[in-house]
């Protein structure tokens, strides 16, 4: 465990009594009393003597307020006074004063995310604290909502991610693993259409209201790869299917039995996650439920709904496990939104630095001092765009956005949605955006 001190203390240190320097801890000497038959008037520099590693002074110079460098007998010896010497107190009863209030020597605490301890060096007590970066910086989110007018969104300091590091949101909420070359060398599907003729706005829930999926919450385990994989997927069956194979897929099926070459709480693969769906297919939700962690399969790589165990489907027809096409690679912006336009919620990765974590609202864009930090990759799901008239006054023109939802629950973000710049490729969004073709009966 590393600590670091916020205090700077010279190699001798001197506590004082009185206003008097007390040298009490401090080889005794003589030093002015062995050099000088007679202390120096005024200052002169040269009238030192050696004291353990430095030197100190037998002028009346050294006499200053809370600058004294002066020898330990140049009171009794050149002014006649003897110093009032107390010895320093036992280790158990040094105190800290930190941040309002006081701590015993010895007491640890906690601030944000670093573990801090109340530590005696010589007759000075300090609290030292690991170095830790934090999740929620509150000097981060300040300088977010300082130039909020500029920066087009807002952060807040969110108590569950409060006393956690960085590290631990990189590493444990979010848990998409960066694709491969070949993968980000996957041909883009194109279709006919005319860009113009696509609206302004659009939100899937809007067009089917009972098709969309919910925000759901990961927890702490690194699975977006899982989650968006089964949320995109449960979205594409109910609309392709309108509405007869609607289901909520199961993700911890996915993240429990998709092992190969994954690595379930710690991270996953995109394409894996799809490969996986389209030989094997998931269970619902209700079959296999969400825990969020690491636990081994309970299923059979091939088997079907009724073996499984799960409840009869809301389609009468379907007997196998819900499976996928070969998951298809989506180009540009207006690719990315007639595919959802027509077929759903497609699935994108995205680059998050450490400012995300605070998100409350407003068009996201990230703060480029948060870029030398640690960053990590997440997958969510694009449901819907749209243009925001109110920067108008900042920008001369509407912001464009892409609406997502994010899988932090309802209480991150606006109701566990987020915006963020469209036509940017802000964070990368738009550089690795999936979607899949559903098997419906």
């Amino acid at each position: 465990m590393q600590f670091f001190t916020c205090s700077v203390f010279l190699l001798v240190v001197v506590s004082t009594v009185n206003g008097r320097p007390d040298f009490s801890d401090l080889p005794p000497g003589p030093y002015c009393a062995k050099l000088y038959p007679d202390c120096c008037s005024g200052r002169q520099d040269e009238c030192n003597t050696p004291i353990l590693d430095g030197v100190c002074y037998c002028d009346d110079f050294c006499d200053r307020y809370r600058e004294e460098d002066c020898c330990p007998d140049f009171w009794s010896y050149c002014k006649g006074i003897e110093p009032n010497v107390t010895l320093p107190p036992p280790e158990e009863t040094r105190r800290c004063f930190f941040q309002g209030k006081y701590y015993n020597h010895g007491q640890t605490l906690k601030n944000n995310c670093n573990i801090c301890k109340c530590m005696g060096m010589g007759r000075v007590a300090e609290v030292l604290c690991e170095q830790n970066r934090c999740l929620q910086e509150p000097e981060i989110i300040d300088e977010i909502n300082s130039n909020r007018f500029t920066s087009g969104w807002r952060a807040r300091n969110y108590s569950e991610f409060w006393g956690r590091t960085l590290k631990e949101g990189v590493e444990l909420r979010l848990g998409t693993l960066n694709p491969s070359r070949s993968v980000y060398r996957m041909h883009s599907v194109r279709r006919i259409y005319d860009p113009e003729s696509l609206p302004r706005e659009f939100d899937a829930r809007s067009r089917w209201p009972r098709e969309i999926s919910d925000v759901n919450d990961q927890g702490w385990c690194g699975a977006s790869w899982a989650v968006s994989t089964a949320r995109v997927a449960s979205d594409r069956f109910a609309v392709m299917s309108k509405g007869t194979d609607s289901v909520l897929l199961s993700a911890q099926h996915l993240l429990s039995c998709n092992n190969r070459g994954q690595q379930a709480c710690s991270g996953g693969y995109l394409d894996r996650a799809w490969l996986y769906m389209r030989k094997f297919g998931l269970v619902d939700e209700d079959c296999y439920p969400w825990k969020g962690t690491n636990e081994q399969c309970k299923l059979r790589k091939r088997t079907d709904l009724k073996t499984a165990g799960c409840r009869p489907p809301t389609n009468p027809l379907r007997t196998e496990l819900y499976k996928v096409g070969p998951a298809y690679r989506l180009g540009n912006e207006t690719d990315i939104m007639y595919e959802i336009l027509t077929s759903g919620p497609v699935q994108a990765t995205m680059k998050v630095y450490q400012d995300f974590f605070s998100y409350e609202s407003g068009i996201y864009e990230h703060t480029p001092s948060t870029e030398s930090y640690q960053f990590g990759y997440h997958s969510v799901r694009i449901i819907g765009w749209g243009e925001d008239t109110s920067t108008y006054r900042h920008r001369g023109s509407p912001t464009k956005y892409w609406l997502v939802a994010n899988s932090w629950s309802h209480q991150w973000g606006e109701d566990g949605f987020f915006r963020i710049q469209r036509g940017t490729n802000e964070c990368d969004i738009e550089s690795f955006v999936v979607a899949v073709w559903a098997k419906t009966v």
